[in-house]
């Protein structure tokens, strides 16, 4: 009680601007969440009142139980939400623009399929809906599942897209598409052409438009830029991992291969 007095007592104020909504003042935040979930942030940011609340504010968001947030914590969070690269801010109309971006991660985790290299598209993708559950939650609050490998009557040919979602946040379609591969521009065109086929045939006139999320092995930052100002559709790069995520700051400080064999040795000589 002591830590929790000491990490919220000074910044009240600035954290009932950050979280942006009255109602949502940081007491009622704060008494919502059960003191196992406030043992779990105590212990991990007693330092951070920042990014102590950025978890709390989450719990009551969206519910989590105390393994949960043990997970994302673990997985760090707070250094993903909201960071693809996107053109949400120059297609989408605000505040739809920053809910989606919002909404994004990157990297994605997705340390629950157990895959291990080397693996096939087709394989993480299964993995992927096997653990349709663990998914769903990586991806975050009001994502609704519509289908794998979708199938649509465009023109004279059938599309199949890899992942389709609703969010019930946005009002709005998500096309997922998963590349094993480094991005590639041409990858934005696949994606835009399921979205307009998307807002053609499955879009109501009570939906808002079609978004996109492209997560790959890895890209390159710069192209990723340039093929999102050639697209005309909202769209997200992301990255994913297929192991919990290390900041870069904090890989440096752990042992190599090399280090833990040294130490074995000199273990068993001892």
């Amino acid at each position: 009680m002591k830590k929790m007095y000491l990490l919220y007592k000074d910044d009240i104020g600035n954290f009932q601007q950050v979280v942006g909504n009255s109602a949502d003042s940081i007491n009622n935040i704060l008494f919502s969440i059960p003191w196992g979930h406030h043992c779990l942030i105590l212990d991990k940011f007693s330092d951070n009142p920042k990014i102590a609340l950025f978890y709390a504010h989450k719990v009551v968001e969206e519910g989590w139980s105390r393994n949960v947030l043990k997970s994302f914590i673990g997985t760090n969070l707070h250094l993903r939400q909201g960071k693809a690269i996107s053109s949400f801010a120059k297609m989408l109309p605000a505040p739809d623009s920053e809910l989606a971006q919002e909404l994004t991660k990157d990297p994605y985790v997705f340390d629950f399929t157990c895959m291990t290299e080397p693996y096939k598209e087709r394989e993480l993708k299964k993995a992927l809906m096997n653990n349709i559950s663990r998914f769903l939650l990586e991806l975050g609050s009001g994502f609704a599942y519509v289908g794998e490998e979708y199938r649509l009557k465009v023109g004279h040919t059938e599309q199949f897209i890899d992942l389709l979602f609703y969010n019930v946040k946005l009002h709005a379609f998500c096309v997922i598409e998963v590349k094993t591969g480094s991005f590639g521009a041409g990858d934005i065109g696949q994606l835009g052409t399921y979205m307009a086929a998307v807002n053609h045939i499955l879009k109501t006139p009570q939906d808002n438009p079609t978004i996109g999320l492209l997560i790959c092995k890895d890209k390159d930052n710069v192209l990723a830029q340039y093929a999102l100002e050639s697209s005309s559709q909202p769209i997200g790069i992301s990255e994913f991992q297929l192991t919990k995520f290390i900041p870069d700051e904090f890989k440096t400080s752990l042992p190599s291969i090399a280090d833990i064999e040294s130490e074995l040795k000199q273990s068993e000589g001892n």
